[in-house]
Parts: structure tokens; C-alpha cells; sequence
């Protein structure tokens, strides 16, 4: 219920009594679906906020007397601006106007009919950093940054903040004296999560891992922190190949895809090495003899590389689309490495991998797709893909 107003020697009932109780342990609420001006009927109630999109609630001016207060509160998924109408003053540690992201609350003070002080409801809040690069198209109600090279995000006021971490992927096998089929590398693992930063931190870049005919590797993981390091995610591992001697395909964030071999332990695709938060295994090579074959794709941070078939090498893994956390269009990030075939070689995952090749060398990643290298198939040289390096997001609620 609103404030009451009661003359001086009026006697309340017992249900009047009853009622000033439940109020104190439970506000009158009302919910809105829309932009909001508060009105006097409001002061000592909650005004929940339940809005899809992005919205304001205004205080106005002359509406409220010092000492009301009303609390707000968002249940939508919508940022709440709270701005002062025209005439009111509105101080809040949080700025001159204020949000609420879902689940947030706050309360409205008035400290005289045209100033009210916004505080914040309880609880631990998002920080502030910069860092990186700002990208410019985030999600209503965050800011976003991105690094692709080591640096410090440098914490300006202590608080939560939602990280995307993927490491650098691993390279394509390499077959440089053989007419076999080698495996796609695996994608640089993937890891998000919500932390608290209370101090600077140092942001590590996983690299790619070279391919050449004779020398491939893993992929670097990236991580978040300082010497105890608070988060961090593998590199890809290594597509199966031949370089002075036959290579089992490795797990990493995502596993590599198998060599085109009569021996499974050579053919079989390895495992991601943390699934659960990682990645996928790379597929299988194809069981065959020298003069034929298809490499298997390299594992994606959204799903298991192709197995091959015949003499076409298998796709390598999807990636993911960071578009729902960072803003924009559709990006993808983390997809395997093509495995290579006699005939055709296995397209890179998510177009983010590096294609496996066609009776010629891998494909290389892009720098900071966190893809895997393709798989070369008898190239001239038979060199592997390199992995992409890694990547990593930054975003916190304004």
C-alpha cells in the first residue's frame, strides 16, 4: 500500500493496524510493462520493472516530499535507465542515471520534492575496466573489450565481470613423404564464466600452433590472472601425421583428427581434454592402405570433427557464435581443422578452420579464431595448417 496520511488523535482499527504491518514486511507492488514515470501513489511501494527491451523509469519533479522513497526493482531481461525528469536532480555513486540490469533493484530517495539520491539494492555489482579494445556494437547494458594480444585489464572499480576465453589452436598433421591423408588440428578450447576482480589482471593469448612438413603443435592456452592464475583454457591438440616418424592425433581444449592409417591408434581421433568446459574430440581418419585415404577433422568448441570418408577429408568441428555475448552479427570462433583428403579435402569448421588439403598443404587459421589448422594430404612439402591464436572477452553491466 502507499504512504497514509493520519490526523492528529484519529484512533486506528485493528485492520488498519494489520494492514501498516504487512506493509513494512511486505510492499504494495506494482508491475509495469512499459516506460515509466513515477507518480505520488508510488512513495512506500515497489515498482517492479518486467520489460524485454530496454527502458527508463523517470523521477519527476515536485511530485514527492523529502524523506519518500520508492523501490524499484527489473525482473525483464531489459536494462532500466533511471532518469530524472526535467527540473529534479538525481545523484547516484552509479551516475547520473542509472540501470538496473534483470534482477536488480534499487532506492529511490527523496531528499527534498526536486532531489533524490539513487541507491543501489545490496549485493555484489559489476566492476569497471579498461583494457584492450572497446568494441563498439555490445549487447544493451554492457560494455565490452577484446584482447587478442597479452595485456592488463585494468580494474577500475571492483566488482563482477563475464569472461569468454578461448586458447589458440592446434596445427593440421603434416604427411610430407606419403600419399595418405593427415588429421585436422583441434580448435583452441573455449571457457566462459563470471568472476569477481578486485585488482589489475593480466590477460595471456594462446598461440596457434605452427604446421610445417616436419614440425606441429598444440596450441597455446589462454588465460585470466596474475601469478595465481584465476581462469584458464587450453590450446587445441595436433591432428594425426608423419614427419620422421607417424603421430598419434592429441587432445587439447579440442582433440585432433585422426591420420589415414590401418593402425587405430594412429586413425582414431583424440578427445577433448576437458569437455565439459572445452571443446570436442577430432574425427577419425579412414582405414587405408598407402595411396589413399582422408584425414579426420579436427575437433570444434561446439562440436566433434567429421570423421573421414573414403578420400575425402572430414569437416572440421563447428565453432561458436560470440554474437550473443559480445553484440553484432554472427562471429564464430573455435572451429576445427579440415582433415586432408587424397581427393578432396574436409572444410574447415565454421569457416574458422583451416581447410584440410586436397592432395596439397593444410590451410592456416586467421589469427584469433581460435581454429585449428587443416591437414595436409601428399602436398608438395606436406605441410600442416598452423592454429589460429586465441582470443578473449571482457564485458561487464553499465
Amino acid at each position: 500500500m502507499a504512504k497514509q496520511t493520519f490526523t492528529t488523535g484519529q484512533v486506528l482499527t485493528a485492520a488498519q493496524m494489520t494492514t501498516l504491518q504487512t506493509n513494512d514486511f511486505n510492499m504494495s507492488v506494482s508491475t509495469q510493462t512499459a516506460n515509466y514515470t513515477l507518480a505520488a501513489a508510488d512513495k512506500g511501494t515497489r515498482e517492479v520493472m518486467n520489460m524485454s527491451a530496454a527502458g527508463t523509469v523517470t523521477v519527476p519533479n515536485s511530485t514527492f516530499d523529502a524523506g519518500d522513497a520508492v523501490w524499484l526493482h527489473s525482473i525483464g531481461a531489459g536494462t532500466i535507465s533511471v532518469v530524472a525528469g526535467a527540473g529534479l536532480t538525481l545523484n547516484s555513486s552509479a551516475g547520473t542515471a542509472p540501470t538496473l540490469a534483470q534482477w536488480e533493484g534499487g532506492v529511490v530517495y527523496f531528499t527534498s520534492a526536486s532531489a533524490a539520491i539513487f541507491f543501489r539494492g545490496g549485493g555484489t555489482t559489476y566492476g569497471v575496466a579498461t583494457g584492450g579494445t572497446t568494441l563498439g556494437s555490445p549487447p544493451a547494458g554492457y560494455t565490452v573489450l577484446e584482447f587478442t594480444s597479452l595485456g592488463t585489464l585494468t580494474v577500475t572499480k571492483a566488482g563482477l565481470f563475464d569472461v569468454l576465453l578461448f586458447g589458440g589452436g592446434g596445427s593440421g598433421g603434416a604427411l610430407p613423404a606419403t600419399t595418405r591423408a593427415a588429421g585436422g588440428g583441434g580448435a583452441g578450447g573455449v571457457l566462459q564464466s563470471t568472476v569477481y576482480l578486485a585488482a589489475n589482471t593480466t590477460i595471456t593469448i594462446g598461440a596457434g600452433g605452427a604446421g610445417s612438413s616436419t614440425v606441429y603443435t598444440s596450441g597455446s592456452g589462454s588465460s585470466l590472472g596474475n601469478t595465481n592464475r584465476s581462469l584458464n583454457v587450453a590450446g587445441g591438440g595436433i591432428g594425426g601425421g608423419q614427419g620422421q616418424e607417424q603421430t598419434i592425433p592429441t587432445t587439447g581444449g579440442c582433440g585432433g583428427g585422426g591420420l589415414s592409417q590401418t593402425n587405430a591408434a594412429l586413425r582414431t581421433g583424440a578427445v577433448s581434454m576437458n569437455p565439459s568446459v572445452s571443446g570436442f574430440a577430432g574425427g577419425d581418419g579412414t582405414n587405408t592402405a598407402s595411396g589413399s585415404g582422408a584425414g579426420g577433422g579436427g575437433g570444434g568448441v561446439a562440436a566433434v570433427g567429421a570423421n573421414g570418408s573414403s578420400n575425402t577429408g572430414g569437416a572440421g568441428g563447428a565453432g561458436y557464435d560470440v554474437s550473443a555475448f559480445i553484440g553484432g552479427s554472427s562471429l564464430f570462433k573455435g572451429g576445427g581443422g579440415g582433415g586432408g583428403g587424397v581427393t578432396t579435402g574436409g572444410a574447415g569448421g565454421s569457416s574458422v578452420g583451416g581447410a584440410g588439403g586436397s592432395a596439397a598443404n593444410g590451410s592456416s587459421a586467421g589469427a584469433n579464431t581460435a581454429g585449428g589448422g587443416g591437414g595436409s594430404a601428399n602436398g608438395s612439402g606436406g605441410a600442416g595448417g598452423s592454429g589460429g591464436s586465441g582470443i578473449v572477452y571482457i564485458r561487464y553491466k553499465v
